[in-house]
Order: structure tokens, then sequence, then C-alpha cells
């Protein structure tokens, strides 16, 4: 866990730009519609988040559907102890942080899928590893409830890795809206965030 501690740094961002090919906030055009089928893009119906209890990082107890309701929020699944993706995640979220704070009720929510291990304290110092933006949270689930949010999301992951590095969207009614590519950029995820706080 010490590596928690050591604030983002020149090696993270390169690891990052490399592992996403242009860059986590690249301004490029945004990535064409989805084929009928695909595991991303707009959520129709939009679905009503599942009322399970959450432990956030400040160790309050809540259910995701009250934490989600009244704001527009970004939600991704992630572990403190991933070495992978989360990484990624986590200086995603930080820059998304920075670029949402002209939206009004706009939220970040990181739940782990590792709750055994990721108790409040751990989640604080990940979260603090990449900055801890005010706008930024992160809770866990009861290990029972796991499986019943990867159903949810649709961000199972086949492999070593379990979770994808989708980011689920979430309008002020907390409903799932949009589920984006994997590893987003930065401006994506703020921009269709902004489109959510339009509606």
């Amino acid at each position: 866990m010490r590596g928690l501690e050591i604030p983002l740094n020149r090696r993270h961002f390169v690891m990052i730009a490399a592992a996403t090919g242009l860059g986590l906030d690249s301004e490029a055009a945004p990535p064409p519609p989805p084929p009928a089928h695909a595991p991303f893009g707009p959520v129709d119906p939009p679905q009503l988040a599942l009322a399970i209890p959450l432990v956030g990082d400040d160790g309050k107890t809540f259910t995701l559907v009250q934490h989600l309701r009244g704001k527009v929020t970004a939600v991704q699944l992630m572990f403190a102890g991933c070495s992978a993706i989360c990484p990624i995640q986590g200086a995603l979220f930080a820059g998304v942080a920075q670029k949402i704070e002209a939206i009004r009720d706009a939220q970040l929510l990181s739940l782990t899928i590792d709750p055994l291990n990721d108790d409040p304290a751990v989640l604080r110092r990940w979260k603090a590893s990449f900055g801890a933006h005010r706008l930024w949270s992160a809770a866990a689930p009861k290990l029972k409830d796991v499986d019943a949010l990867f159903g949810f999301l649709g961000g199972r992951n086949q492999g070593v890795d379990e979770h994808t590095g989708q980011v689920y969207l979430f309008d002020r009614q907390a409903r799932l809206r949009y589920r984006t590519p994997d590893l987003p950029t930065i401006s994506y995820v703020a921009e269709t965030m902004s489109q959510l706080a339009r509606i």
C-alpha cells in the first residue's frame, strides 16, 4: 500500500499516456456512435440505480441511489490494489474533476469491487494519490452486492482484471443514462456530463 501515498508524478503520466494511446485528455473527436448492441452508448430506457448500501471514504453509510439523486454523476469501478487500469482511472477522474467544476450539481464516484480490503482509510489514500478533489468521493459496497453492481452497470471484464475501464453516467434522477467506451478521455467524460446536466 506504500505506493498509494506517492503523489501522481511524471512517471504516472507517461504510463497513462502510453496506455491510452493518445493520452487522457486528447481533444480529438469523440468516438463514433456505438454499433447496435454495443456495451457502451446511451442506456435506453434509463435504469434507476440500485438501492445497495455503501460505506463512503468518510465512513458514512448510504445507498447508491441516495448518493446519486440530485446530482449528475460519473461512476467508475476500481480497487486500490489494482496496478493495471486503476491508476489510469484515478488520473482520469482527477482530470475530469477539474473540468466539471462549473457544472451545477456534478460529482464523481469511485466504487471499489474489493470491499474486503478497501476500507474508508484505504479509499481516502487511493484518492489522495490523485489529488482527492472535493467533487470526488469513493465508496465500498458489501461483498454480497458486488455481483449485483457488476450486473447493473455491465462492467464485468473477461480475464485477470475483472472490471472494465468504462465510466457510467447518471442523471439527477439517479438513472443510468450512458456507458462510455473503455478508458474514455477526460474531455469525453466531462462533455457527456455537461450534456446530461442540460436535460
